[in-house]
């Protein structure tokens, strides 16, 4: 097996080697840090690297394998966390000069589980200041680029995540959702992201009560996926929000045969790129090859839901920003203004988004009593330039201007909608290289449901990076 192959194995594929002392993740975690060497001067996908450590918890691992010790479901699989979340006695920027000098004292509890299952931290991943931007790139790290094609971004906020998935440094990696944040990089880097139903990952005060914010898996198959999530799940004692009884997903599903999926284009009122939409289509085919009946649907939905959204993160993601404007030399130009626009919500701006939802939901409830999932686009373009800038930049889709920040991607309405699971997955690429994605949705709480959707479709498939030849030509 190739350096390459290696560091583009599923994790489940290197816990079964592992396991059968056919590999040693000491071996994975070197052909990992590598591919690091040779592609992040390009990909620039990182910001702390923790290598040195990381081996010795790896020959650690070793050990355990090679002598038949208990070993954790994640034992020995490299895993990227997302630079926006704290482990004890390393730094963590928030991809903020303003926290270019933090050293955690605590471990979240996502990592901490993550920690306690064997998985072994090699590097943070990249992210915007802040995590409130559509594209990955701020003032300390610079910029983050699709390992697709240079030019493009890797999605955001968890975009470094999505790069290093994409560019094989990272065999799992970790994400948050707010607007999209893990869905957004999932479709333009071209792998699988899952933004969990509210409260089913457990949360750091005060975002464990702001409905919007989940954490959740990135991965590059959809068993993967559900490994990572079964490890981050379950209640939390200092998370009121955190749901039990934990859920743990199964990794064999039936198939979807007779299964109805509702489709939406559009979700009725964005622009969406013609490559996007034929993409789609395909990938509509490929479940009704599986036997699913598959049928276009009105959610009644006009541009008012996606400005609720947009109202709501100013007010409640923008105002927890905005304290820190007595800082605001140190912060990115987008950074500011979005802190800046946030001091101009009202609590009458806030409700307005409440009853939003509640409308939005009056249409998307009774159709998904009526189809096992919903599938819509992930991005409603491929991605916009690596170094765009949300707060001076416009973006233009068949000929209209679009909200800059959030008019490209279409998955904040399913935050303002929380209680939905939603997996977005690969469903081809553009002509630019840039990959595209899809978003399944399911009912409130019905995890499995897109699970089953999405290891039907991906099975189908084959998956996405079988072969060198399916990986980007970096």
């Amino acid at each position: 097996m190739t350096e390459t192959e290696l560091c583009y194995m599923p994790a489940t594929q290197a816990l079964a080697a592992f396991k059968a002392r056919k590999l040693s993740p000491v071996e994975l975690l070197e052909a990992v840090i590598a591919r690091a060497g040779q592609v992040e001067d390009k990909v620039n996908a990182f910001t702390y690297t923790h290598y040195e450590e990381a081996l010795e918890n790896a020959r650690l691992a070793e050990a355990r394998y090679a002598n038949g010790w208990k070993t954790g479901p994640l034992e020995g699989v490299p895993v990227g966390i997302k630079d926006e979340t704290d482990i004890a006695g390393k730094p963590t920027s928030s991809g903020s000069l303003v926290y270019k000098d933090y050293v955690a004292d605590t471990t979240f509890e996502g990592n901490r589980r993550l920690l306690d299952a064997g998985g072994i931290v090699h590097a943070r991943t990249a992210t915007p200041e802040f995590s409130c931007a559509g594209y990955t790139w701020s003032r300390l790290w610079g910029v983050t680029r699709n390992p697709w094609n240079l030019n493009y971004t890797p999605g955001g906020s968890s975009g470094g995540a999505g790069a290093s998935l994409a560019a094989g440094t990272s065999t799992l990696c970790t994400g948050s959702d707010i607007g999209g944040s893990i869905r957004i990089p999932a479709s333009c880097s071209g792998i699988v992201g899952y933004k969990p139903p509210y409260g089913r990952n457990p949360e750091d005060p005060p975002f464990n009560l702001d409905f919007y914010c989940h954490t959740g898996p990135m991965a590059r198959t959809v068993k993967d996926a559900i490994l990572l999530q079964n490890v981050m799940c379950g209640p939390y004692d200092k998370d009121i929000a955190s749901l039990r009884p934990k859920l743990t997903l199964p990794f064999e599903y039936g198939p979807i045969k007779d299964w109805k999926i509702a489709y939406s284009r559009d979700l009725g009122f964005f622009e969406v790129d013609g490559e996007v939409e034929k993409n789609l289509i395909a990938s509509l085919d490929v479940f009704r090859s599986l036997g699913a009946k598959v049928d276009e649907v009105d959610l009644g939905w006009g541009h008012w839901a996606l400005e609720a959204g947009i109202i709501y993160l100013e007010h409640r993601f923008g105002g927890h920003i905005s304290k820190l404007l007595d800082q605001a030399d140190l912060m990115t130009t987008y950074g500011r203004h979005f802190a800046q626009t946030a001091m101009k919500s009202t609590s009458r701006d806030f409700v307005d988004s409440l009853e939003a939802a509640g409308r939005m939901y009056a249409t998307l409830g009774p159709i998904l009593e009526s189809y096992n999932v919903l599938i819509c686009p992930t991005t409603a373009l491929p991605a916009v330039p690596a170094d765009f800038d949300q707060s001076k930049d416009t973006v233009t889709i068949n000929g209209k201007e679009v909200n800059p920040f959030l008019g490209w991607v279409m998955t904040t309405p399913f935050n303002t909608l929380s209680r939905c699971p939603v997996l977005s997955v690969p469903s081809g690429h553009a002509a630019n290289g840039v990959p595209t994605g899809l978003q399944i949705v399911g009912r409130t709480y019905c995890d499995e449901d897109v699970f089953q959707a999405g290891l039907a479709y991906e099975t189908a498939l084959g998956g996405w990076y079988r072969t060198t030849g399916d990986c980007p030509a970096l």
